[in-house]
């Protein structure tokens, strides 16, 4: 599997934004902002959330809400916190299906969602 990365742009409440590269990790359910830019934004954690890591480690982080936007569309999504030493962000599951979009692992592209109504 090849590492994708796409740029965006990330909104806190206050305005603040910051451009960041987001890597493509369709396998994480939640999108990670770096310490450093989430400070910037001033985003405020919301509530903190247990999480498994791959090597079955559970860690704790905190959780908020922002603004981002990708060529592909925009909106808000939760996205973890993350702590000193956090530097990549990530592009999780839930964002892409926030905001409409599915990866294509083959071509390591995002394409619109082709949601169904049940």
């Amino acid at each position: 599997m090849g590492i994708t990365y796409v740029p965006g742009t990330v909104r806190g409440p206050a305005g603040r934004q910051a451009d960041l590269d987001f890597l493509v990790d369709s396998g994480a359910a939640y999108s990670l902002i770096p310490y450093r830019v989430w400070n910037e934004l001033q985003l405020q954690p919301t509530r903190e959330q247990g999480f498994r890591l791959a090597d079955g480690t559970l860690v704790r982080r905190r959780v908020s809400e922002c603004h981002i936007a990708l060529r592909e569309g925009e909106g808000h999504t939760p996205v973890v916190l993350g702590e000193p030493g956090d530097d990549t962000a990530l592009l999780g599951a839930i964002t892409l299906e926030n905001l409409g979009l599915m990866f294509n692992p083959f071509s390591r592209t995002l394409h619109p969602l082709r949601a169904l109504l049940v």
